[in-house]
């Protein structure tokens, strides 16, 4: 099989973020209306203070499936893409309730640009990954420092839900983001950002 385009925000029926620690993993979402393309501009919402970048690696859930065990899991992955998983922090985590509120603003979900197959990825724990703001790298990374593999979050997440095709589910972003920042740093209009993933392509984002 080969990249295939993503068409349209109707491709994706859910998008399901797990954040995985040493020996923590959550989970949350984002809603769909904040997906958007890999090169248009990101929207900084109204009364937002603190918004900030995330590059992630994700992957499509091909097939449905309930309770799939740790052996088969791979079976229901379709396939690989690069996402911004872009996010308020103060709303995220100073305006009580669930982490959604944070993550699904318009213009927050870029995806793309592709889908790519699993057959044509020989490496998937070797890819580097990188985000820059204005220019400055500001996020490093490889996908063999994760710490929980695709198919444990594959199979754990459907412990919980059933998964459909076309679900996405996000899997956390290396260390750099600006809320960690010292003193915290926040995107503002004008910025660009920039980020890629090896062999599923880039984005560029002007802020607005």
């Amino acid at each position: 099989m080969a990249r295939r385009a993503l068409a349209s925000p109707i491709d994706i029926l859910r998008l399901i973020s797990l954040i995985s620690e040493i020996d923590k993993l959550y989970s949350t979402s984002k809603a769909t209306t904040c997906v958007s393309g890999p090169n248009d501009d990101v929207i900084i919402p109204k009364n937002s203070n603190k918004t900030d970048w995330e590059v992630e690696i994700a992957f499509v859930i091909g097939k449905k499936g309930k309770n799939i065990s740790l052996a088969e899991a791979e079976n229901y992955i379709f396939g690989y893409c690069l996402v911004c998983d872009f996010s308020e922090r103060e709303w995220q985590k100073n305006r009580s309730g669930q982490w959604i509120k944070g993550k699904s603003a318009d213009t927050f979900g870029p995806i793309g640009p592709y889908i790519v197959t699993k057959d044509e990825i020989k490496d998937l724990y070797n890819l580097n990954m990188s985000l820059d703001v204005n220019g400055k790298r500001m996020q490093t990374g490889n996908t063999s420092k994760m710490i929980h593999k695709m198919n444990f979050l594959t199979s754990y997440a459907s412990e919980f839900m059933t998964l459909m095709p076309g679900d996405i589910i996000t899997t956390g972003t290396p260390p750099g983001v600006g809320d960690s920042m010292k003193p915290p740093t926040y995107l503002k209009k004008g910025d660009v950002v920039t980020l890629t993933i090896d062999q599923l392509g880039s984005q560029k984002h002007s802020v607005k």
